[in-house]
């Protein structure tokens, strides 16, 4: 519970101090904010210094990792306000005793709306004739020449069935797509078939990720996944990157393995400007945007907010993802 004293939070987002101090500002003095005074390492641990209370960094710049928590001795709460946690070092946190939530399910509609998008824009290769457009072409014939399809006449597999993976198996079932899915556990509700992972990819014509990064998924989707893919699949990365590794994708797009891919996500985050993924006419690329609509943000900030005025009431937090203790206590 409080004790009258405020919590000590340390801000990372890169949001501009008057907004992060503004999300917290009806907690009034339960909370003292803290935000770093440089974006690097020094800056990250000069505010986890006496932090008890952290909201990470969405772009992964400034990561929670093992060192990171070595700096923060008072450390008792970190949530990230989005769903992915690879920026934190789940093992040095839960060795600590520190509980990490994320914010699970807030963006899921406006992430697997994007996916289906994007599988409407692969099919119907929307970017490649807009920017031909711009160019002064009116190219009828080479777009059917490169194969354009209706959404229901494929296939599709989901990799990963969390909020998002739901959602979007939902929304491409809505459409009459028959949907299949593999996760590490089996969902009775859902609307999609199980299929056991290589069965799944060889049967998908559209491949939807959408599983979190971990130790167990880096790489899953290297050049021996991609090859059991349909000849010509589309392959939608809302997930992670390292999922699918960027050299893998490109070599399976060259090859026509691959007849397409819509990757919000990379390897490393931008990518360089001269990589070869931006030069791909198959390729529909998005800045890890897929969850930037104002219901998903509006729902992200609510999520937070939840959280730490839970720990400020002394109640438990929700979406703790380390099995660690959802009662915050104080150092």
């Amino acid at each position: 519970m409080n004790d009258g004293r405020p919590w000590r939070l340390a801000a990372l987002p890169p949001l501009g101090e008057e907004i992060i101090r503004g999300m917290f500002a009806p907690l009034g003095d339960a909370v003292e904010v803290i935000v770093p005074k440089s974006r690097d390492e020094a800056g990250l641990h000069a505010a986890l210094a006496d932090a008890e209370l952290v909201v990470g960094d969405f772009t992964g710049a400034l990561a929670m990792d093992a060192a990171a928590v070595r700096a923060a001795p008072r450390l008792a709460f970190v949530q990230m306000p989005q769903v992915g946690v690879d920026s934190c070092d789940l093992d040095a946190l839960t060795a600590a005793g520190v509980p990490v939530a994320n914010t699970a399910g807030a963006n899921a509609r406006s992430v697997a709306e994007w996916a289906v998008g994007a599988a409407f824009a692969l099919c119907r290769h929307l970017a490649w004739g807009d920017r031909r457009m711009r160019e002064g072409a009116w190219s009828q014939s080479e777009l059917l020449a490169r194969g354009t399809r209706e959404i229901r006449s494929l296939r599709v597999g989901v990799l990963g069935y969390g909020a998002i993976g739901a959602e979007a198996a939902g929304l491409f079932a809505a459409l009459g797509c028959p949907v299949s899915y593999w996760s590490r556990r089996r969902r009775p509700e859902a609307v999609a078939e199980y299929r056991e992972l290589d069965d799944l990819l060889a049967t998908s014509d559209v491949l939807v990720l959408a599983l979190p990064l971990t130790p167990e998924t880096a790489g899953l989707l290297g050049p021996r996944r991609l090859a059991m893919l349909p000849q010509g699949a589309l392959l939608i990365n809302v997930a992670r990157g390292g999922i699918a590794p960027d050299d893998a994708v490109l070599a399976a797009l060259e090859s026509g393995r691959l007849g397409g891919a819509a990757l919000d996500v990379f390897e490393s985050e931008p990518p360089p400007a001269d990589h070869p993924l931006r030069r791909n006419e198959n390729v529909l690329l998005s800045p890890h945007a897929a969850g930037a609509t104002r219901e998903a943000q509006f729902g992200i900030v609510r999520v937070v907010q939840d959280n730490i005025t839970a720990v400020v009431e002394g109640r438990p937090v929700r979406n703790v993802v380390n099995r660690v203790d959802a009662r915050i206590r104080r150092r």
